[in-house]
């Protein structure tokens, strides 16, 4: 029996090997998709992204469509990397990325929708990292609107690691560029050199490599969890904080990891309250994928991951430790659950609204205004967001 398991343990040691190979392979690979675009698209990215409303509401959207919060910040990691998009923009998406993630959770409570109770308490167990995420962007969105307070902070912290004032533009060693740069140049010839076909090829081995990992560890979780959970994951808020980071940051997934929770939450085996640390915990956990992502690249993309931790590391610390604050996610999220419990389409209206129906008609209605705008504009509009762009960027 021990040498079975031995030889399974083995097993998914290669796969795992594999899979971050992958992982490492899709980021190259876009990379290269990125450089390879071309001016004219550079520009149109930038024109799109150019108002952090459309940014905050893309990040929601595009990671509640793919629900993988990782691939989103990776992919956001890779573009500013290639230049295609600026630190500035890139924050929002981060910010609307962190509150899409949820999402899975929030449609895995559906699942209890034929058990009135236990819906009304899965509702609210999924809608506890909704709220989390929401309430902290509410706080910073005008924070780093008005003042930038995530992108100058996140510009500190890598021109400190890497040495130089904040806003020195050089890059940070990539011997990962190197090592992929034949089989990235051989796969991209393969697809007939074509800049779409490379950058749609790398999103998905990166979503592919990010998700099988997620679901290759899950059963050792949920093996695990009947005995562990009272233990040594629940037992204290500061232990629940750190087990959420720890497992996420393993499973690279805080969705696979909050998905997890609501069941147990539905089923009265948890209580809101003691799972709330931990979802906090995820958070930070999740923020490890983009981490990996920016090291190799330049400095501007290793900011843009510190605005990731940043944004949640901030969360914590304004929910964890002060109770008032840590109890106003729960009261909504109890809320809508009682609110289930009366009619339960209060549940399905919740997360339709705001994970598709609103980004969408927002960031559709919002980028035919502005391009409205930049038409009856004499100035080119391409002009008018370097400006905006190079403004914020000196503030």
């Amino acid at each position: 029996m021990g040498r079975i398991n031995q030889e399974k343990s083995g097993v998914l040691i290669v796969q795992l090997l594999g899979l971050i190979f992958t992982f490492l392979l899709a980021l190259q690979l876009l990379i290269l998709a990125f450089d390879l675009l071309g001016q004219r698209y550079v520009e149109q990215i930038i024109v799109a992204t150019s108002n952090p409303f459309i940014n905050l509401f893309i990040g929601l959207l595009a990671t509640a469509i793919i629900q993988s919060s990782s691939t989103i910040t990776s992919l956001t990691v890779v573009a500013v990397a290639a230049n295609t998009l600026s630190l500035e923009s890139a924050v929002f998406i981060v910010m609307g990325a962190n509150i899409g993630t949820t999402v899975t959770s929030t449609l895995a409570s559906v699942s209890h929708v034929s058990q009135r109770k236990e819906f009304r308490k899965a509702i609210a167990a999924a809608t506890l990292h909704d709220f989390f995420n929401i309430f902290t962007t509410l706080i910073l969105f005008p924070l780093e609107y008005y003042f930038g307070v995530l992108s100058s902070l996140a510009r500190t912290l890598s021109a400190a690691i890497q040495g130089g004032a904040p806003g020195d533009h050089h890059h940070i060693p990539n011997p990962l560029g190197r090592l992929f740069t034949p089989i990235t140049q051989s796969i991209n010839s393969f697809l007939g050199n074509n800049s779409f076909i490379t950058l749609i090829t790398g999103s998905v081995l990166l979503f592919v490599a990010i998700r099988t990992i997620s679901y290759l560890l899950k059963p050792k979780w949920e093996k695990q969890t009947s005995k562990v959970l009272e233990q040594s994951l629940f037992g204290h808020p500061f232990k629940a904080l750190l087990s959420g980071t720890v497992i996420t940051g393993i499973m690279q997934s805080s969705s696979v990891v909050s998905t997890l929770i609501v069941p147990m939450v539905a089923t009265n085996k948890l209580s809101l309250r003691r799972v709330f640390p931990f979802i906090m915990g995820a958070n930070l956990g999740t923020t490890f994928t983009a981490l990996v992502a920016a090291f190799s690249k330049s400095e501007t993309a290793l900011s843009i991951a510190f605005t990731h931790i940043l944004f949640n590391i901030i969360g914590v610390l304004l929910f964890f430790p002060a109770t008032p604050l840590r109890n106003l996610p729960l009261w909504f999220a109890r809320r809508l659950g009682n609110a289930t419990l009366s009619n339960r389409l209060y549940g399905f209206a919740y997360i339709i609204l705001t994970f598709f129906i609103i980004p969408f008609f927002l960031i559709f209605f919002s980028q035919k205004s502005a391009i409205k705008q930049n038409t009856s504009s004499k100035t080119p509009s391409i002009i008018k967001a370097k400006e905006v762009q190079k403004n914020k960027g000196s503030q």
